[in-house]
């Protein structure tokens, strides 16, 4: 590859999953373009590993080549734990390695970011019509706040486990104070248990990822053009104007590489999507951060940012125990059972089974009602909750739902089938930070703090959390015991003492646990000792006021530069970071084509009376007609209409 003075229109540094919704619509509405992205890891198109839903776990193994581990300093909080949290490095980031998860952020979160961060058109009245633009929503057709002609499939997955089912039953009988509902992802709500959408075709069982379907099906556009296995080390700069990128090969597939760095430029616009690891550190050894710390690794100062790199955010816990024989449970699968993993395939093949599947079919997006829930989250709790969900009805505290599988060490475990309850601190109060630890060597670790369970709150949260799923658990009819490495360690007089084997679940109407004071910090004790990640962090380059820590501006421009974009969210979301990244994708690409004149969105004119048109949904193409057709359809969410000749509606 002879890049001495390659050069492309935009060049984004980073191929994960707003880098590919971002390079594919603006690709696919410019298709003469020059578009380059730089990825260090490698391509995901049709391999079994990324399309095939049920194969994630794999992605998590010590040795795997899909993600950067990044490890992080030991922490009293965390027991002297270095907690080790991954990323994804491949085209498609973590979109192409995830669980498939679909959960959607609150209206509020967005609203947040607005608002409290001075960000306008962040709001969630700004961002639905582009959360809509993403998806066909399989799983029911006509609710409001869904799309259904985008790329990204969303359907309930090729199966779905009884323990979802019993889960569900037993929440109905036991929480008479939380409801069932179709929809737990309706932007506008939570409190309400039901079942738990994927990212996932429902008629293919493939995985719905936007490398995939923004990327690779433009592989006839010649010039969308993709480098794999190179590292971005800094920006290029002519004055305060990004003009391009250092990169290096990547060592990860080959060791052995030549590390002589390479330069490409971009005529017109740099994008950063290296995500909450990659980006600020791109951003440091360019000389864009806090002046210490860039002294201190002898980067030559470009933009004092002090902002960069702070600000880290991720959360999870999940606790295990027994199934009986009966249980649908993906534990034969894990350990690679070759008779499971054979029928497995076969039923793929139809997009059916556990490999379009995800075993994570049921849950809850919760928040405590009664003085039962805030008795159990305590006074360390209580400043959080009316400083910050108070006034807030649609954010959840936690999601807690089951996952039919042992997520733990297999190798050490009986061999028998599990199910494990997971429950997600979703808005941590606790951050942390990620800087280089050098100035010069890409690959060098990240000096990493996640700071996490630095705060009471997240204790006591988290501490909810264990209690609540702990009494759905044992009322379900597949219950046999709980695994008890993966429980606290309550003393032997303690009425909430853990049962390795039971014979089968108490009843529905069994008087609920007690916990003592000293229970509670053992359950505190045992969430330093195993809390991990759930993967969904961010950040560490804030979309808010440069005088508050910002690092970009509601442009996504970089402070102190020009012709440099970063797509990163201020403020943490009570959700997967999937949907939020997708969103964050798509208005980059607005934000991009406005800044450079360029067109996008797909042209669709009127087919119908205006008396019927009620929604983007409404429009296909059709032949045009007169200006004059579109009165009174500017007020459309998603519609932007031009005075051109001939007019056209253009889905925004």
């Amino acid at each position: 590859m002879d890049s001495t003075r390659a050069e492309f229109d935009i060049v984004f540094g980073g191929g994960g999953t707003a880098a590919c919704v971002a390079a594919g619509r603006l690709a696919a509405a410019n298709p003469t373009l020059r578009i380059l992205i730089l990825e260090a890891g490698e391509h995901t198109k049709d391999e079994e590993s990324h399309v095939q839903p049920g194969r994630y776990f794999g992605h998590l193994s010590p040795t795997s080549t899909t993600l950067d581990f990044h490890v992080g300093k030991p922490s009293k909080s965390l027991a002297g734990r270095s907690l080790v949290i991954p990323s994804g490095r491949c085209i498609g980031g973590g979109s192409s390695v995830n669980f498939t998860m679909y959960t959607r952020a609150s209206a509020s979160d967005y609203d947040d970011w607005e608002t409290q961060y001075h960000n306008p058109g962040w709001g969630s009245k700004d961002l639905l019509p582009l959360l809509r633009k993403t998806e066909t929503y399989q799983v029911h057709p006509n609710l409001p706040t869904h799309g259904y002609s985008g790329p990204l499939k969303v359907s309930w997955g090729g199966y779905v486990t009884n323990i979802a089912d019993q889960f569900l039953q037993v929440a109905a009988a036991t929480d008479t104070d939380r409801k069932y509902t179709e929809d737990t992802n309706n932007f506008y709500e939570c409190n309400r248990y039901g079942k738990w959408p994927k990212w996932i075709d429902g008629e293919t069982g493939k995985r719905s990822d936007p490398a995939h379907y923004y990327i690779y099906n433009q592989e006839a556009n010649e010039n969308l053009v993709i480098w794999t296995g190179q590292r971005v080390k800094r920006v290029l700069f002519e004055g305060e104007r990004a003009v391009g990128l250092e990169y290096v090969a990547d060592v990860v597939h080959r060791p052995d590489a030549d590390q002589t760095p390479h330069q490409v430029y971009a005529a017109c616009l740099v994008v950063l999507c290296g995500g909450a690891f990659g980006s600020p550190a791109i951003l440091e050894r360019s000389g864009i951060g806090a002046a210490d710390l860039l002294a201190k690794h002898d980067v030559p100062l470009k933009v004092n940012l002090p902002g960069v790199g702070e600000s880290f955010q991720g959360k999870l816990v999940f606790v295990a125990t027994s199934a009986s024989d009966e249980a649908d449970t993906f534990d034969s699968l894990i350990r690679g059972d070759i008779a499971e993993t054979t029928k497995q395939y076969d039923m793929w093949t139809e997009g059916k089974g556990l490999l379009a599947a995800n075993g994570m079919d049921a849950g809850i997006k919760i928040r405590p009602i009664g003085d039962e829930d805030f008795e159990d989250l305590g006074p360390d709790f209580e400043k959080r909750w009316n400083e910050y969900f108070v006034n807030a009805p649609d954010k959840p505290v936690i999601w807690f739902g089951p996952s039919s599988f042992l997520l733990g060490d297999h190798t050490t475990a009986p061999v028998r089938k599990y199910f494990s309850m997971a429950y997600v601190n979703e808005y941590p109060v606790s951050m942390g930070s990620v800087h280089i630890s050098s100035g010069e060597d890409p690959h060098a670790s990240s000096d990493f703090n996640p700071a996490f369970l630095n705060h009471p709150a997240d204790l006591a949260t988290l501490r909810w959390g264990y209690k609540k799923t702990r009494e759905i658990a044992r009322r379900m009819k597949y219950f046999r015991g709980e695994h008890l490495p993966i429980h606290p360690k309550f003393t032997a007089d303690s009425e909430a003492i853990c049962k390795k084997d039971s014979r089968g679940p108490v009843a529905l109407d069994a008087p609920r646990l007690r916990y003592t004071e000293e229970d509670d910090r053992v359950i505190d004790d045992f969430h330093r000792q195993f809390i991990q990640t759930s993967w969904h962090s961010l950040g560490t380059c804030a979309m808010k006021p440069r005088e508050e820590g910002g690092v970009v501006d509601p442009r996504l421009n970089v402070y102190g530069t020009t012709n440099l974009k970063l797509s990163i969210a201020p403020a943490n979301v009570g959700a997967n970071t999937y949907s939020s990244a997708l969103t964050v994708g798509e208005k980059a690409a607005v934000l991009i084509a406005e800044d450079l004149g360029l067109q996008l969105g797909e042209v669709a004119v009127l087919e119908t009376s205006k008396r019927t048109l009620s929604s983007v949904d409404d429009l296909v193409p059709v032949p045009t007609k007169d200006l004059d057709d579109f009165a009174g359809l500017e007020g459309i969410e998603g519609l932007n209409i031009t005075n051109t000749k001939p007019p056209m509606i253009t889905v925004m």
